[in-house]
């Protein structure tokens, strides 16, 4: 007996509890389709992985290194580990997703001691480093080797390029490196106007996870190494660590079609506006963060949230606090948030 298929209906209300949950754009599909056409050399070895090399050298400069990986985490971790020794630290924000939300795997994969530092915007500056960037030279202590940000942050907040300017001038001072989370890089780049290198290379970020995933992407990211001398053995340890597409023009054909023109930025902007208009439907809720990119953090009291996540998928952040996040992607349409706006206000008076 087969399995009944699906109902087709089940995924027509678009929710607000991630960007991951949308669908793949359609420029994508056509590039999986156009780069399925024949056979290619397998381990990236074909003309669409070529391609994208070139496109992000564009991007961030010609020393620009690409090695696509399957997902984020992926990213991080080996990105992470190519940065450091085994006796090394890496500082991040309390919130970070490399600490919170990746099951371990910088300790368990990369063996890396991640280091939580508070940071009640999600950002992380000098000063709150400091505390935490000591022990150098102590035998006792994981030495401090990497910072770690992510671009947008979880707390949906975005760094200038001054912010992460600051920040890599004192990793660098003292030995440390810069890494950045780039999963919403498109949307930070998209808030503030700028052109990706702004916030990457030319701030002073020493390897980069490049986001596809949540901007339009089936699957698919790239470990992008900025400073060369930054990172070592990338190309094994992305085997080793089991990122290695043996069909990897799939994953660059992706990401290929997405830089190549100005997808990523149509798909970025387009989810910043949804979030602004979903932000500005409802002046009655009280938000907790400011609104930067494609986020929108604001306090519902328990009840109507329960309601309302009956109704429309969205996160819960704090419980305690009656906090929830609603986010937006390249698809939600101004229909979606009108309608998601007045279930919410219908909520509340309920």
């Amino acid at each position: 007996m087969t399995s009944p298929l699906p109902d087709p209906g089940a995924a027509v209300r678009h929710g607000f509890a991630s960007d991951n949950h949308a669908g793949v754009h359609p420029e994508i599909l056509d590039a999986i389709a156009a780069a399925n056409h024949g056979h290619q050399p397998a381990y990236g070895d074909d003309v669409h992985t070529a391609r994208l090399r070139r496109i992000v050298a564009r991007h961030f400069g010609e020393h620009a290194e690409t090695f696509p990986v399957f997902n984020g985490t992926g990213a991080n971790v080996v990105g992470l580990q190519s940065m450091t020794d085994p006796w090394s630290s890496v500082l991040c924000a309390e919130t970070a997703h490399v600490h919170l939300d990746e099951c371990g795997a910088p300790e368990k994969v990369a063996g890396l001691k991640v280091v939580p530092v508070p940071a009640p915007d999600g950002k992380l500056t000098p000063d709150l480093v400091a505390p935490y960037a000591r022990g150098f030279g102590v035998p006792h202590h994981a030495q401090p080797k990497v910072i770690t940000i992510a671009q947008t942050t979880e707390a949906g907040t975005v760094y200038t390029p001054g912010e992460i300017a600051a920040l890599a001038a004192f990793a660098h001072e003292r030995g440390m490196l810069l890494h950045m989370d780039g999963s919403r890089l498109a949307n930070a780049a998209a808030a503030l106007d700028v052109p990706l290198r702004a916030i990457t290379t030319d701030a002073g970020v020493d390897v980069l996870s490049l986001g596809g995933t949540k901007n339009g992407l089936m699957l698919g990211e790239a470990i992008v190494v900025l400073s060369p001398e930054a990172a070592r053995g990338v190309l094994y340890l992305r085997k080793a660590g089991m990122q290695l597409a043996s069909k990897m023009r799939f994953v660059s054909a992706q990401l290929a079609a997405l830089l190549d023109g100005d997808l990523w930025l149509r798909n970025a902007r387009h989810a910043n506006a949804m979030a602004r208009r979903l932000a500005d439907a409802l002046p009655e809720v009280e938000l907790t963060r400011p609104v930067q990119a494609n986020a929108v953090f604001a306090i519902v009291p328990p009840d109507a949230a329960e309601r309302l996540a009956k109704r429309y998928a969205f996160h819960v952040w704090n419980q305690t606090t009656g906090e929830v996040r609603w986010m937006c992607a390249f698809d939600t349409t101004e229909d979606d948030v009108d309608a998601f706006a007045a279930a919410i206000r219908a909520e509340l008076g309920h």
